[in-house]
């Protein structure tokens, strides 16, 4: 799996640091702006995976720059061009320190939770009787608070965050607001592309000049769990699995091989033929998420197609 990129190290014209997070790496440019390299990492259970995913920064960051595009009306964002397939670039802001996830149904670690016997998540109480899956009364907002790399992120509630100061008062209503605006409009595009927007987490910022601004990736399948909308219902009435696309087959196949991120698990062996599959199954992602058919970059060289391209747009501005 040679035609991946999982590190960079660039020196561009202006730069002034570099912020390596779980899959992607931000170079910052002059203090005024970003360029963001999404890379073939793979990271599930808060840890990074040893090997890279071919294709999966193209996909991450094609994904994510086309739905910033489809939300701009509603939500500004960061963004400002796209250089690479793999690249995005854009202002520099100051993010805030939580994820803001929310969720549509119960699933993934809310359904967790809720089997263990909890019916508050984040504060956010869940009604009794549900089955996993099933989709909640109306979408509830589960905050996270942001990981540095190979760190778990955590659960928090709306009253601890305004508690500790992490997020001001009126700064969190912003969130709140622009997170249920984002998840209507993701459910709206993936209803289009016979999909259910299941849950997702948006990140956000603000700029030099105080704008809170939509950050970092949007509606991807690492970001976002999607169920198929054909057949939803009577699998669930049947009390089946979903059919669902997302990361979440990686997590699964982790937890059959004994892996959760738990002190003292090791992760399991990823062999280039399972590698092959997890590349095969983004791909299939991309196109049922996107309505599109995904056109692989060239790889053969990716670092040096990377690096010319962003010095090409940083000489162009």
């Amino acid at each position: 799996m040679s035609h991946t990129i999982i590190a960079s190290n660039f020196n561009f014209p202006k730069q002034k640091s570099v912020y390596k997070g779980k899959v992607r790496e931000v170079y910052n440019i002059n203090n005024e702006e970003l360029v963001m390299i999404a890379t073939d990492r793979l990271s599930a259970f808060d840890v990074v995976m040893p090997k890279g995913i071919p294709y999966k920064g193209q996909i991450l960051n094609q994904i994510a720059t086309s739905m910033m595009r489809a939300t701009q009306d509603l939500v500004p964002n960061w963004l400002t061009a796209t250089p690479d397939p793999n690249v995005a670039v854009g202002h520099l802001c100051e993010p805030f320190k939580v994820e803001m996830v929310i969720r549509g149904y119960l699933a993934g670690h809310a359904a967790r939770e809720y089997k263990a016997g909890k019916r508050l998540l984040c504060g956010v109480k869940m009604p009794d009787g549900m089955r996993e899956n099933d989709q909640y009364p109306s979408p509830i907002i589960t905050p996270a608070t942001k990981a540095e790399m190979g760190d778990h992120d955590e659960d928090i509630s709306r009253e601890e965050i305004l508690k500790r100061g992490i997020v001001s008062e009126a700064d969190y209503a912003v969130l709140e607001d622009y997170t249920r605006k984002l998840y209507q409009r993701g459910s709206d595009i993936a209803a289009s592309r016979g999909l259910i927007l299941v849950d997702t987490k948006y990140e956000f910022g603000k700029t030099k000049d105080g704008k809170i601004v939509l950050i970092d990736e949007i509606h991807t399948p690492d970001s976002s769990r999607y169920f198929y909308k054909e057949g939803y219902q009577e699998r669930q009435d049947r009390g089946e699995a979903q059919k669902q696309l997302s990361k979440e087959f990686v997590r699964q196949w982790l937890i059959a091989n004994n892996f959760q991120g738990l002190e003292g698990q090791k992760v399991p062996e990823m062999t280039d033929a399972y590698i092959q599959t997890v590349s095969e199954r983004y791909i299939e992602l991309y196109e049922n998420i996107m309505g599109e058919e995904f056109v692989k970059a060239d790889v053969s060289d990716i670092q040096s197609r990377i690096e010319g391209n962003v010095l090409g747009y940083l000489g162009r501005r």
